[in-house]
Protein backbone atom coordinates (compact mmCIF):
# COMPACT_ATOMS: atom_id res chain seq x y z
CA UNK A 1 0.00 0.00 0.00
CA UNK A 2 0.64 3.72 -0.61
CA UNK A 3 2.05 5.77 2.23
CA UNK A 4 2.41 9.67 3.30
CA UNK A 5 5.84 11.40 3.78
CA UNK A 6 6.70 14.80 4.04
CA UNK A 7 8.98 16.75 2.08
CA UNK A 8 10.55 20.22 2.64
CA UNK A 9 10.16 22.17 -0.21
CA UNK A 10 12.09 25.24 -1.36
CA UNK A 11 9.19 27.66 -1.94
CA UNK A 12 11.26 31.20 -2.42
CA UNK A 13 14.96 32.00 -3.15
CA UNK A 14 16.53 33.56 -0.02
CA UNK A 15 17.33 37.12 0.03
CA UNK A 16 20.35 37.21 2.25
CA UNK A 17 20.36 34.45 5.47
CA UNK A 18 17.70 32.10 4.61
CA UNK A 19 14.57 32.27 6.58
CA UNK A 20 11.96 30.14 7.56
CA UNK A 21 9.52 31.33 5.37
CA UNK A 22 11.68 30.66 2.57
CA UNK A 23 10.66 27.03 2.88
CA UNK A 24 7.17 25.00 3.12
CA UNK A 25 5.97 21.48 4.81
CA UNK A 26 4.70 19.80 2.05
CA UNK A 27 2.26 16.02 2.43
CA UNK A 28 2.94 13.33 -0.51
CA UNK A 29 1.61 9.91 -1.24
CA UNK A 30 4.57 7.69 -1.70
CA UNK A 31 3.69 4.09 -3.82
CA UNK A 32 4.85 0.95 -3.60
CA UNK A 33 7.95 -0.26 -5.17
CA UNK A 34 7.58 -1.26 -8.93
CA UNK A 35 9.83 -4.03 -10.81
CA UNK A 36 13.05 -2.99 -10.31
CA UNK A 37 12.36 -0.31 -7.18
CA UNK A 38 12.71 0.06 -3.55
CA UNK A 39 10.98 2.32 -0.71
CA UNK A 40 13.52 4.12 1.74
CA UNK A 41 12.35 5.87 4.55
CA UNK A 42 15.12 8.38 5.48
CA UNK A 43 16.54 8.05 9.59
CA UNK A 44 19.20 10.85 9.11
CA UNK A 45 19.04 13.55 7.41
CA UNK A 46 22.33 16.16 6.58
CA UNK A 47 22.30 19.96 6.62
CA UNK A 48 25.01 21.60 5.19
CA UNK A 49 26.49 25.31 4.36
CA UNK A 50 26.83 23.77 0.74
CA UNK A 51 22.91 24.11 0.41
CA UNK A 52 22.76 27.23 0.61
CA UNK A 53 24.59 28.57 -2.81
CA UNK A 54 22.07 26.29 -4.49
CA UNK A 55 19.18 27.87 -2.80
CA UNK A 56 19.92 30.83 -4.70
CA UNK A 57 20.73 29.07 -8.35
CA UNK A 58 20.50 24.93 -9.18
CA UNK A 59 17.86 23.67 -6.63
CA UNK A 60 14.06 23.65 -8.32
CA UNK A 61 11.55 25.98 -6.04
CA UNK A 62 8.66 23.78 -4.91
CA UNK A 63 10.34 20.79 -4.94
CA UNK A 64 12.16 18.78 -2.10
CA UNK A 65 15.48 19.98 -0.91
CA UNK A 66 17.72 17.61 -1.97
CA UNK A 67 20.58 16.60 0.33
CA UNK A 68 22.18 13.70 1.72
CA UNK A 69 20.87 11.13 4.06
CA UNK A 70 20.48 7.55 5.29
CA UNK A 71 17.75 5.60 5.66
CA UNK A 72 16.17 2.14 5.71
CA UNK A 73 14.94 -0.24 2.91
CA UNK A 74 11.34 -1.00 3.73
CA UNK A 75 9.99 -2.33 0.76
CA UNK A 76 12.13 -3.67 -1.87
CA UNK A 77 11.44 -5.53 -5.54
CA UNK A 78 14.93 -4.83 -6.45
CA UNK A 79 17.51 -7.76 -5.24
CA UNK A 80 21.02 -5.90 -4.73
CA UNK A 81 19.01 -4.43 -1.92
CA UNK A 82 17.69 -6.08 0.70
CA UNK A 83 14.60 -5.17 3.09
CA UNK A 84 15.69 -3.45 6.11
CA UNK A 85 19.27 -2.80 4.54
CA UNK A 86 21.12 0.69 5.19
CA UNK A 87 21.95 3.05 2.64
CA UNK A 88 23.18 6.55 2.23
CA UNK A 89 21.40 8.55 -0.73
CA UNK A 90 20.89 12.73 -1.80
CA UNK A 91 17.02 12.66 -1.01
CA UNK A 92 17.50 13.93 1.99
CA UNK A 93 14.63 16.46 2.91
CA UNK A 94 11.86 13.92 2.98
CA UNK A 95 10.12 11.15 5.23
CA UNK A 96 10.13 8.61 2.34
CA UNK A 97 10.89 7.94 -1.73
CA UNK A 98 10.91 5.16 -4.46
CA UNK A 99 14.13 4.90 -6.12
CA UNK A 100 15.05 2.30 -9.05
CA UNK A 101 18.28 2.02 -6.45
CA UNK A 102 20.46 4.72 -8.52
CA UNK A 103 22.16 6.93 -6.22
CA UNK A 104 21.95 4.64 -3.43
CA UNK A 105 24.81 3.13 -1.66
CA UNK A 106 24.99 0.71 0.71
CA UNK A 107 26.05 1.80 4.85
CA UNK A 108 28.74 -0.15 5.88
CA UNK A 109 28.48 -1.25 9.02
CA UNK A 110 31.76 -0.45 10.96
CA UNK A 111 31.80 -2.01 14.24
CA UNK A 112 31.91 0.70 17.06
CA UNK A 113 30.88 3.64 15.12
CA UNK A 114 27.55 4.97 15.41
CA UNK A 115 25.20 5.45 12.95
CA UNK A 116 25.61 9.51 12.93
CA UNK A 117 29.74 8.80 12.62
CA UNK A 118 28.92 8.07 8.69
CA UNK A 119 27.29 11.17 7.97
CA UNK A 120 30.00 12.82 9.72
CA UNK A 121 34.02 12.12 10.13
CA UNK A 122 32.99 8.73 8.37
CA UNK A 123 31.44 10.49 5.84
CA UNK A 124 31.02 12.84 3.53
CA UNK A 125 32.35 15.99 5.42
CA UNK A 126 35.37 13.71 6.73
CA UNK A 127 35.96 12.38 3.32
CA UNK A 128 36.27 16.14 1.91
CA UNK A 129 38.71 16.71 5.29
CA UNK A 130 40.70 14.18 4.80
CA UNK A 131 41.32 14.54 0.89
CA UNK A 132 41.08 18.54 1.20
CA UNK A 133 44.13 18.57 3.87
CA UNK A 134 46.50 15.60 2.42
CA UNK A 135 46.20 15.38 -1.18
CA UNK A 136 44.88 19.41 -1.81
CA UNK A 137 46.68 20.68 1.08
CA UNK A 138 49.63 17.93 0.80
CA UNK A 139 50.09 18.45 4.57
CA UNK A 140 53.66 17.01 6.16
CA UNK A 141 54.37 15.75 9.65
CA UNK A 142 54.98 18.53 12.04
CA UNK A 143 53.52 21.72 9.80
CA UNK A 144 52.17 25.07 11.04
CA UNK A 145 47.65 24.66 10.07
CA UNK A 146 44.91 27.17 10.58
CA UNK A 147 41.91 25.48 9.94
CA UNK A 148 38.60 28.03 9.60
CA UNK A 149 35.47 26.75 11.16
CA UNK A 150 36.80 24.22 13.11
CA UNK A 151 34.42 23.67 15.32
CA UNK A 152 32.25 22.84 11.72
CA UNK A 153 31.95 19.43 10.55
CA UNK A 154 34.52 19.49 8.20
CA UNK A 155 36.73 22.16 10.17
CA UNK A 156 36.80 20.10 13.16
CA UNK A 157 38.19 16.78 11.60
CA UNK A 158 40.39 18.68 9.44
CA UNK A 159 41.84 20.30 12.57
CA UNK A 160 41.94 16.93 14.55
CA UNK A 161 44.16 15.14 11.09
CA UNK A 162 46.64 17.69 11.60
CA UNK A 163 47.06 16.95 15.17
CA UNK A 164 47.27 13.14 14.67
CA UNK A 165 49.85 14.26 11.44
CA UNK A 166 52.13 16.14 14.84
CA UNK A 167 51.36 19.70 13.46
CA UNK A 168 50.74 22.88 15.00
CA UNK A 169 46.77 23.31 14.81
CA UNK A 170 45.04 26.53 14.84
CA UNK A 171 41.54 26.89 14.83
CA UNK A 172 38.65 29.75 14.27
CA UNK A 173 35.51 29.49 15.30
CA UNK A 174 32.49 31.76 16.05
CA UNK A 175 32.01 31.55 19.80
CA UNK A 176 33.81 31.20 23.38
CA UNK A 177 31.69 27.65 23.39
CA UNK A 178 33.62 26.41 21.00
CA UNK A 179 37.13 27.47 21.26
CA UNK A 180 36.73 25.64 24.75
CA UNK A 181 35.59 22.45 22.79
CA UNK A 182 38.15 22.90 19.92
CA UNK A 183 40.81 23.07 22.94
CA UNK A 184 39.56 21.12 25.31
CA UNK A 185 37.97 18.24 23.64
CA UNK A 186 39.88 18.04 19.89
CA UNK A 187 43.09 18.90 21.30
CA UNK A 188 44.20 21.63 19.26
CA UNK A 189 47.01 24.03 20.38
CA UNK A 190 44.96 26.79 20.08
CA UNK A 191 41.93 28.31 18.94
CA UNK A 192 40.21 31.85 18.60
CA UNK A 193 36.75 33.21 18.68
CA UNK A 194 36.80 35.03 15.27
CA UNK A 195 33.71 37.67 16.63
CA UNK A 196 36.10 39.09 19.92
CA UNK A 197 38.90 40.32 17.75
CA UNK A 198 40.06 41.21 14.35
CA UNK A 199 40.94 37.18 12.85
CA UNK A 200 44.72 38.41 11.20
CA UNK A 201 45.20 39.93 14.26
CA UNK A 202 44.58 36.83 16.51
CA UNK A 203 46.12 34.80 13.98
CA UNK A 204 49.02 36.45 14.36
CA UNK A 205 49.61 36.42 17.83
CA UNK A 206 48.80 32.27 18.01
CA UNK A 207 50.55 30.97 14.80
CA UNK A 208 53.75 33.24 15.71
CA UNK A 209 55.80 30.78 13.30
CA UNK A 210 53.35 31.48 10.07
CA UNK A 211 51.45 29.12 8.70
CA UNK A 212 52.39 26.26 6.08
CA UNK A 213 49.07 25.03 5.31
CA UNK A 214 45.45 26.89 5.62
CA UNK A 215 42.37 24.78 5.28
CA UNK A 216 40.20 27.35 4.11
CA UNK A 217 35.87 26.72 4.66
CA UNK A 218 35.36 30.72 5.30
CA UNK A 219 37.06 33.19 2.52
CA UNK A 220 36.74 36.48 3.02
CA UNK A 221 38.49 38.56 5.81
CA UNK A 222 40.02 34.61 6.94
CA UNK A 223 41.35 34.07 3.96
CA UNK A 224 42.98 37.57 3.61
CA UNK A 225 44.59 37.25 7.56
CA UNK A 226 45.87 33.49 6.10
CA UNK A 227 47.21 34.93 3.12
CA UNK A 228 49.04 37.51 5.36
CA UNK A 229 50.74 34.93 7.52
CA UNK A 230 51.43 32.47 4.94
CA UNK A 231 55.06 30.66 4.85
CA UNK A 232 56.87 30.08 1.76
CA UNK A 233 55.87 27.61 -0.32
CA UNK A 234 52.59 27.51 1.82
CA UNK A 235 49.44 25.76 0.34
CA UNK A 236 45.69 26.93 0.96
CA UNK A 237 42.78 24.00 -0.11
CA UNK A 238 39.86 25.54 -0.01
CA UNK A 239 37.03 23.85 0.52
CA UNK A 240 34.20 26.50 0.88
CA UNK A 241 33.31 30.27 1.07
CA UNK A 242 30.69 30.63 3.72
CA UNK A 243 31.53 34.37 4.20
CA UNK A 244 29.52 34.68 0.97
CA UNK A 245 26.91 32.06 0.74
CA UNK A 246 24.90 34.68 1.68
CA UNK A 247 25.19 37.01 -1.74
CA UNK A 248 24.88 36.31 -4.88
CA UNK A 249 27.92 34.59 -6.65
CA UNK A 250 29.02 33.93 -3.11
CA UNK A 251 31.21 36.85 -2.98
CA UNK A 252 34.02 36.96 -1.06
CA UNK A 253 36.37 40.59 -0.89
CA UNK A 254 39.91 39.23 -0.68
CA UNK A 255 42.80 41.90 -0.68
CA UNK A 256 45.93 40.49 -0.40
CA UNK A 257 46.03 38.27 -3.18
CA UNK A 258 49.61 39.50 -4.09
CA UNK A 259 51.09 37.76 -1.34
CA UNK A 260 50.13 34.37 -3.15
CA UNK A 261 52.89 35.67 -5.95
CA UNK A 262 55.71 36.64 -3.80
CA UNK A 263 55.30 34.09 -0.99
CA UNK A 264 54.88 31.43 -4.05
CA UNK A 265 51.68 29.92 -2.32
CA UNK A 266 49.55 27.06 -3.61
CA UNK A 267 46.04 28.12 -3.27
CA UNK A 268 43.74 25.41 -5.17
CA UNK A 269 39.94 25.02 -4.90
CA UNK A 270 38.17 21.39 -4.82
CA UNK A 271 35.95 18.77 -4.33
CA UNK A 272 35.87 15.63 -3.26
CA UNK A 273 35.89 14.30 -6.73
CA UNK A 274 39.35 15.41 -6.59
CA UNK A 275 40.56 12.73 -5.29
CA UNK A 276 38.09 9.28 -4.96
CA UNK A 277 41.49 7.08 -5.05
CA UNK A 278 41.35 7.43 -1.57
CA UNK A 279 38.19 6.27 -0.57
CA UNK A 280 39.06 2.82 1.08
CA UNK A 281 41.83 4.54 2.75
CA UNK A 282 40.19 7.43 4.16
CA UNK A 283 37.82 5.12 5.53
CA UNK A 284 40.39 2.64 7.13
CA UNK A 285 41.74 5.26 9.22
CA UNK A 286 39.04 6.86 9.68
CA UNK A 287 37.57 4.25 11.53
CA UNK A 288 40.77 3.62 13.50
CA UNK A 289 40.93 6.81 14.44
CA UNK A 290 37.27 7.02 15.89
CA UNK A 291 37.24 3.92 17.42
CA UNK A 292 40.60 4.90 19.61
CA UNK A 293 39.22 8.42 20.22
CA UNK A 294 42.12 9.96 17.67
CA UNK A 295 38.90 11.81 16.53
CA UNK A 296 36.38 12.93 18.23
CA UNK A 297 33.09 13.84 16.83
CA UNK A 298 29.86 16.07 17.94
CA UNK A 299 26.61 16.31 16.16
CA UNK A 300 24.11 18.77 16.92
CA UNK A 301 20.49 17.00 16.59
CA UNK A 302 17.59 18.94 15.67
CA UNK A 303 14.44 15.95 15.38
CA UNK A 304 12.09 15.24 13.02
CA UNK A 305 11.55 16.49 9.80
CA UNK A 306 9.37 19.69 11.00
CA UNK A 307 12.26 21.17 12.17
CA UNK A 308 14.98 21.02 9.17
CA UNK A 309 14.06 24.32 8.38
CA UNK A 310 15.15 25.63 11.56
CA UNK A 311 17.80 23.47 11.06
CA UNK A 312 19.13 24.90 7.63
CA UNK A 313 18.39 28.37 9.03
CA UNK A 314 20.16 27.69 12.54
CA UNK A 315 23.53 25.90 10.59
CA UNK A 316 24.10 29.30 8.42
CA UNK A 317 23.63 31.51 11.51
CA UNK A 318 26.35 29.15 13.18
CA UNK A 319 24.46 27.44 15.88
CA UNK A 320 25.51 24.47 15.14
CA UNK A 321 28.80 22.40 17.02
CA UNK A 322 29.98 19.98 14.76
CA UNK A 323 27.40 18.55 12.01
CA UNK A 324 24.28 19.03 11.72
CA UNK A 325 21.88 16.60 11.54
CA UNK A 326 18.26 16.14 11.48
CA UNK A 327 16.67 13.08 12.91
CA UNK A 328 13.43 12.08 11.10
CA UNK A 329 13.23 8.35 12.24
CA UNK A 330 14.76 6.06 14.86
Amino acid sequence: MPVTSREVHLVRRPDGAPVAEDFAMVMTEVPEPGAGEVRVRNLLMSVDPAMRPRMSVGQALNEAMMGGAIGRVEASRNPAFKEGALVSNRFGFREAFVSDGKGLSPVRDVAGVPLEAHMNALGGPGFTAYGGLLRIGALKDGEQVFVSTAAGAVGAVASQIAKIKGCYVVGSTGSDDKVRWLKDVAGLDAAFNYKAAPVRQQLRELAPKGVDVYFDNVGGDHLDAALASMNLLGRVAVCGMISGYNEAGARTNVRNLSNIIYGRINLRGFTAADFMDLRDEFQSNMADWLRDGRVKTHETVYRGIENAAAAMVDLMAGANLGKMLVRLAD
